[in-house]
């Protein structure tokens, strides 16, 4: 027989003030921010242009280094904007989003940044595999030719 389940107590699930839903999951937890405040449209319009500088910087080997060590380094550095923004988020926003445990820093900011990353360093093993293979069939043919030419003599 199954154990007895605890029944949920839905007055611990937060209610979030813009939408009066229930925070269930991060579906709505991302519906629940209101999307349309200037600083969230900014950070919107701004991991567009990340977005597009490592689309851009993907022939670049030096350019994709630098942005990616940025990315790295904002996201290493989101817990002390979260602390930041949590103590001055009237100075800019309608609502504290900014928790303790840094679950909106992280889906707004990280994530997307973390993404790039990501394909940043898809764009690096690729590039790796495609030297390694071009190495490979040099190789190859550079040893053929010199097979031949031992044949030949």
């Amino acid at each position: 027989m199954m154990a007895d389940q605890k029944p949920v107590n839905i007055s611990s699930i937060p209610i979030d003030g813009f939408s009066n839903l229930r925070i269930t999951s991060i579906w709505t937890f991302l519906m629940s921010v209101k999307w349309s405040e200037p600083w969230l449209i900014g950070l919107v319009v701004f991991h567009v242009a990340c977005l597009c500088l490592t689309m851009v910087t993907c022939r670049f080997y030096r350019a994709q280094i630098c942005h990616f060590l940025i990315i790295v380094g904002l996201v290493y550095s989101a817990e002390y904007l979260n602390e930041l923004a949590a103590m001055n988020w009237r100075s800019f926003s309608d609502f504290q989003y900014f928790d303790s445990k840094g679950m909106f820093i992280s889906l707004v900011f990280s994530i997307p940044l973390l993404l790039n990353a990501v394909i940043i360093v898809m764009v690096w093993v690729y590039r790796t595999f495609s030297t390694m293979t071009e190495l490979k069939t040099l190789q190859l043919k550079r040893r053929a030719r010199r097979e031949k030419r031992e044949k030949n003599d």
